[in-house]
């Protein structure tokens, strides 16, 4: 078992001094000028990458941090240095040097699977380090057996594309130009990518900078005093505001994962136990299966599981007394000052042991966030959001009417999960400002039209606050090429809480002249005719609250906007419906809708669950799953 704190880390830490006093407007700008930089890092990447991965899919992150290797800014989540200071000490950097890797047993952690090649660029302030800038994009393809080098069916990381261990790309601003033939040759996309390698090599060097430029105006005293009153804010806010609305003691929950793309579908448990005590949280992550065969495995052990702790914490936001409080909570390094962590023995699910296959690790990614929903949902009388699955890859691939090769490659949302104070957000990303992509684009740039975008009707999970919707996409292929899918919650629907239901799970379809098949969750090649249609329906969020308890005029005014059906109002929340001649088109028969609540009610042989898996997990429970259909 491994704790966050209990060894000594191959980077430098903090030195336990006591705390300076801040100038608060000091303390203000820097911490306003931080937030600045990792913007403009963004969208300089935005504005110069060249694969819609990044560019219009926005799957990129950035992060500043201090010379100990901590993370400042709290927008998202972001990479870590730690791994480049412990094979590149400090003293040895030199200005113009920009590291790089992708290796995810290599990275301590903090990079989950190949395609997220990562640049690092250390600050200088009077010849010393005081800072690093990072950057990491979803690449669209580094090497591998399958295009978009995400094979739904590897075994080892041998299959999944070339892998970077940190290396210095740059030093002291020359290119290293033998790694980058190499880096070139190893990808379906070499222009696509050394495009996307410069633009964010460029951005963290001009970020580099600015952050110099912070602290030649305010001096390094000042800056790195400033720095550690931000980390400070972000763990006294956690202890003084969140964890008091947990009581003491222990709190346990599981959740799964639902195939793994070799063996056959069965349930892959990641389990939790929380322990409260006063204000500190340990998670004990003992419990948790084996490695899988197939690609679903997140080494997140690494560096005590700092990665982990900062990927999953911002969920504990829930528990602020009001949504705009906890808009205003940023999650920075400081919150690894109030988790532990305890690990499970190396073969796990999230300790796997190279060289297992990791390509599909945001499958057990997302579960730790719903993981820690779920345990701190039945420890706080059902505040949390219910659970959502917002990231799932879905693409095409072959020769377009050109002979010319194509890759298209899209990350698609989902609905986010109810809460107590509304419902969940509609087809949403879990990586801030990500999007769809344009069907103007799609159909510029591949041999494929989109004949239809739209939110999935009924996909939210039923609730007083409903689930939200993922999306209804339909491409039409224009060539014989292969279609690539990436996905989870294909037959779990995302979790209810405090009485909501579930929400409808993911699918493929080919349709091939009315002859529909679904495919399974981890698709490598699936042949997709000229002419044929592939309906990509995603995720909705789970519902929050008993659904009988929705108002009945937020029921009416979901049906008028297409996103609950007639059929769903009467059957899942009891509210009929008649037809009108009003602009309205339905009005709420009141006295029906009375009766026919008090009925439903009546029938229930239980009060709602506070956790709703829904009738997916039932059926895995049971056995009654089909094997999936292998492909490629």
């Amino acid at each position: 078992m491994m704790n966050v704190h209990a060894k000594e880390w191959p980077w430098p830490t903090a030195p336990d001094l006591p705390r300076r006093e801040v100038d608060p407007i000091v303390l203000q700008i820097v911490e306003g000028t931080l937030n600045s930089i990792e913007a403009e890092i963004e969208y300089a990447i935005e504005r110069t990458a060249r694969s819609p991965m990044i560019r219009e899919a926005h799957d990129y992150r950035v992060g500043l941090f201090d010379r100990y290797c901590r993370k400042l800014t709290g927008r998202s989540y972001s990479a870590m240095p730690n791994a480049v200071v412990r094979d590149f000490p400090p003293q040895t950097m030199q200005p113009g040097d920009v590291f790089l890797m992708n290796d995810t047993y290599l990275t301590e952690g903090s990079i989950g699977h190949l395609p997220d090649l990562c640049s690092t660029v250390p600050v200088f302030h009077e010849g010393e380090v005081v800072a690093y800038i990072q950057a990491f994009g979803h690449h669209d393809d580094i090497g591998g057996r399958v295009p978009g080098s995400m094979p739904g069916t590897a075994t080892t990381v041998f299959e999944e594309g070339l892998a970077v261990p940190p290396i210095k790309f740059y030093a002291a601003g020359v290119r290293n130009e033998a790694v980058f033939t190499i880096i070139r040759r190893n990808t379906r996309v070499p222009d696509m990518l050394a495009a996307d390698l410069d633009s964010e090599v460029q951005a963290c060097l001009m970020g580099a900078r600015r952050m110099a430029e912070l602290f030649a105006r305010f001096g390094r005293d000042t800056v790195e005093a400033c720095f550690q009153a931000i980390l400070d804010a972000c763990r006294d806010t956690f202890r003084r505001e969140l964890l008091p609305k947990i009581a003491d003691g222990e709190y346990r929950w599981e959740d799964y994962v639902e195939h793994d793309g070799v063996t056959d579908p069965k349930l892959h448990k990641l389990a939790l136990k929380l322990i409260k005590n006063g204000d500190r949280i340990t998670l004990d992550f003992t419990g948790t299966d084996p490695q899988s065969s197939g690609p679903i495995n997140w080494p997140a052990d690494y560096a005590g599981g700092a990665f982990l702790i900062k990927w999953i914490a911002p969920i504990m936001r829930n528990l602020a007394d009001t949504p705009e409080r906890a808009a205003e909570i940023h999650v920075n390094e400081g919150v690894c000052e109030v988790f532990d962590v305890v690990f499970p023995p190396k073969g796990t699910l999230i300790t796997p042991e190279w060289p297992a296959a990791t390509n599909a690790r945001s499958f057990v990614l997302l579960r730790c966030i719903g993981l820690l929903a779920g345990v701190v949902a039945q420890a706080a009388q059902g505040r949390m959001p219910a659970d959502q699955e917002t990231i799932r890859y879905t693409g095409f691939y072959g020769t377009d009417r050109n002979g010319k090769p194509f890759l298209s490659r899209e990350v698609l949302g989902g609905g986010s999960g109810g809460r107590y104070y509304a419902d969940g957000n509609d087809a949403i990303h879990i990586v801030p400002d990500s999007r769809n992509q344009p069907a103007e684009f799609t159909e510029t740039r591949f041999p494929l039209l989109v004949e239809k975008l739209a939110l999935r009707t009924d996909s939210g999970g039923a609730g007083k606050r409903r689930g939200g919707l993922g999306y209804d996409k339909h491409y039409r292929a224009l060539v014989d090429c292969r279609t690539i899918v990436t996905a989870d919650r294909v037959r779990l629907g995302c979790y209810g809480v405090n009485g909501g239901e579930a929400g409808k799970p993911f699918c493929v379809t080919i349709d091939i002249e009315g002859a529909p098949h679904d495919l399974g969750g981890l698709v490598d090649g699936e042949p997709v005719k000229a002419g044929a249609i592939v309906r990509v329906v995603t995720t909705g969020g789970g519902g929050w609250g008993d659904q009988l308890e929705r108002e009945g005029e937020w029921v009416l005014r979901d049906v008028i906007e297409g996103k609950v059906s007639l059929e769903a109002a009467r059957e899942d929340y009891g509210v009929v419906l008649l037809p009108t001649a009003g602009v309205e088109a339905f009005a709420i028969d009141a006295k029906a809708t009375a009766a026919l609540r008090q009925k439903l009610k009546a029938a229930r042989q239980a009060e709602p669950p506070m956790i709703n898996r829904g009738s997916g997990f039932e059926k895995m429970i049971r056995g009654e799953v089909k094997p999936w259909v292998r492909s490629g």
